[in-house]
């Protein structure tokens, strides 16, 4: 039998469930877990804040695990054979069609209607299909990636769905050398946000967020400037980035925050003919009142969204923590580690903003 925490549904308390250990069907992999990270989405899927989601789920979207056994010689999407015991991370991302308009035309297949997502949009009824479980059932397709030498466990999950997110909005953003860059969020995404924007060649980081242990972290990934959201208002954070900035404002504002009003704050601290990118908005926070004369058209602003990631961005990530992994340091943001029975303490904790990352070890005794 293979445990796994349970999600029941919206507002109630995880349980630890048995499963059968799952028969492979052909092309399919069975993992057995390392780490399972804890995110925002996790407190979202908690809170019933994402809909259509078929509780009872068994979280835990990005994940590393020792492959335990295939059913047929599987490869990687770079031929490379998978050989069991062998530590990968997998795309979360499932079942998109390759067929719809979005995933042959507009080359978005972060918007193909028949997307599904490990640990988010499968119920716990339909198998081991989260990270937050002894055993993770891979199904036929899904997108393997083997750690690189130089990515353990640890960094990997330190950095989490927040890098290869990061990876898509930096791709949006697109810096320009020389930018002044300011980060809204200072979580695992604006984190690493602000790590991919000095690759970039951001020559002026800003992070505002908090609490303090988040602050700290910026600072040491080579924040140029961070800025307490408890210590200053709305009107204050942006008359500081417009100094910071000489008077204009910064080239490109990412927000990471998930908290709708950092939107039109963001805006203003953006200079005339900068870029906006949303990314922290993945569930509905509600509501903000915006003139778009004054806001966008006479600020000559463009804005982007970024909704999820592909396989090319945990691709992308993977070689950034391949080659930058000694000198960030990812694995540093995992503020504790939790057992499966203490699943919901790291839930609340990541809720209560007391981690900055939070990971579940399935197999930890």
């Amino acid at each position: 039998m293979v445990r796994a925490a349970v999600m029941p549904g919206p507002l109630q308390p995880i349980e630890i469930r048995s499963y059968p250990t799952p028969d492979l069907e052909p092309g399919a992999i069975l993992l057995k877990t390392v780490m399972s990270e804890v995110c925002g989405t996790d407190v979202h899927l908690h809170e019933g804040r994402l809909s259509g989601v078929p509780y009872p789920i068994i979280p835990g979207h990005i994940n590393v695990g020792e492959i335990a056994a295939t059913n047929g010689e599987l490869r990687d999407v770079a031929g490379e054979p998978l050989r069991v015991g062998q530590l990968v991370a997998f795309l979360d991302v499932h079942e998109t069609c390759g067929r719809c308009w979005y995933c042959t035309v507009a080359h978005a297949s972060t918007r193909c209607p028949s997307r599904r997502v490990y640990g988010i949009t499968y119920s716990a009824d339909e198998g081991l299909l989260g990270g937050w479980s002894e055993m993770i059932y891979l199904k036929p397709g899904v997108l393997v990636l083997p750690l690189p030498d130089g990515v353990s466990a640890e960094r990997f999950a330190g950095a989490g769905c927040g890098l290869p997110t990061a990876v898509h909005a930096i791709e949006r953003a697109d810096i320009q050398l020389g930018d002044a860059v300011v980060i809204q969020g200072s979580g695992p995404v604006g984190l690493s946000a602000a790590i991919l924007a000095q690759i970039k060649g951001a020559t002026q980081v800003i992070v505002i967020g908090g609490p303090s242990s988040r602050l700290a972290e910026a600072t040491r990934i080579g924040a140029d400037a961070v800025i307490d959201i408890s210590a200053h208002d709305p009107e204050e954070r942006a008359a500081m980035v417009r100094e910071l900035c000489g008077g204009r404002g910064a080239d490109v504002t990412i927000e990471a925050s998930g908290n709708p009003q950092a939107v039109r704050e963001g805006m203003a601290m953006t200079r005339d003919a900068g870029r906006y990118v949303v990314v922290g908005q993945y569930t509905d926070g509600g509501d903000i009142s915006i003139n778009p004369h004054l806001d966008i058209n006479r600020k000559h602003l463009e804005i982007r969204g970024t909704w999820g990631i592909d396989y090319g961005h945990l691709w992308r990530a993977m070689r950034v923590l391949a080659k930058h992994g000694d000198r960030y340091q990812w694995e540093r943001f995992i503020s504790r580690r939790y057992s499966l029975e203490e699943a919901q303490l790291a839930l609340d904790d990541v809720a209560q903003l007391r981690v900055v990352k939070a990971v579940i070890e399935p197999n930890a005794r």
